[in-house]
Order: structure tokens, then sequence, then C-alpha cells
């Protein structure tokens, strides 16, 4: 059976799947740059340190964050003391030996770090380390 084209008809390019290539990438590149942003950001100014050693962030790496306020933060969550150690006590039932990584701003009050480092003790987390920045000299 003969097909029959009328004239007016013109041959389209359909850009649907091409849109959907497109429409896919777009997806990938949000996904990709959101999973390379594994902390959440708190603004801190942090104390400069002359010895460092450098260490990796893992995805089992929990931060805790004291502002200049003195206000605690768990992975970039806002969170009160009470909260602060319920959400040490789910690290170390998860794995006792999870790396805490406390980032203290260089006004911070010195006792909510100090508590920081007692509420870890006290829920068996030892492997603790404290972020600095580096020296503008380095």
């Amino acid at each position: 059976m003969a097909v029959r084209y009328e004239e007016d008809e013109k041959p389209e390019v359909s850009l649907t799947s091409m849109m959907d290539c497109i429409f896919l990438m777009l997806i990938f590149f949000l996904v990709s740059s959101q999973l390379k942003k594994i902390e959440k950001e708190v603004p801190l100014e942090l104390p400069e340190a002359s010895a460092e050693a450098s260490v990796k962030a893992t995805p089992d790496l929990v931060t805790v964050s004291v502002t200049a306020k003195g206000e605690l933060y768990v992975n970039g969550k806002p969170c009160g003391p009470a909260g602060f150690r319920s959400a040490l006590r789910s690290a170390a039932a998860e794995n006792p030996d999870r790396r805490i990584r406390i980032d203290g701003d260089v006004y911070a009050p010195f006792r909510s770090v100090v508590q920081v480092l007692d509420a870890c003790q006290q829920e068996g987390l030892v492997v603790v380390g404290i972020h600095t920045a580096e020296a503008p000299g380095r």
C-alpha cells in the first residue's frame, strides 16, 4: 500500500528525545553538585594553626560546629544541648569508632568547646579532632 504525502507537509525534526537527554543531564549535574557538598557550611572563623594534619572528610564523619555565641550545630543543623547529646548518642550507637570533628569559631567560648569534648567522651566517642584554618604563611 502506497502512502501519499501532501506536498504542504514538510519533514519535522522531533526534539523530544534531545529534550529528554538535556533534562537527564541537568538532573545529573544538579545531583552531583549537591553530593560534592557533604557538609553544610556554618559561618565560622576558624583559629589558625601552624602544625596541622591533612585529614579527608568521610561520609561517616560527624561535624560539630560551635559559633562565636556558643551555639551548637551537628552536621550543619542547629541543635540545643539535648539535641546535641542525642545526636552523639545515636552516632556512638551506630559506630563507636566514628570520627568527630569540632569546628570551633575563633571567638567561641572555651566552655562550649570543653562541653563538646566532655559529651564526646561520655558517649564513648574517642576519635575527636579540632578543625583549624591554615596559617597564612604556609
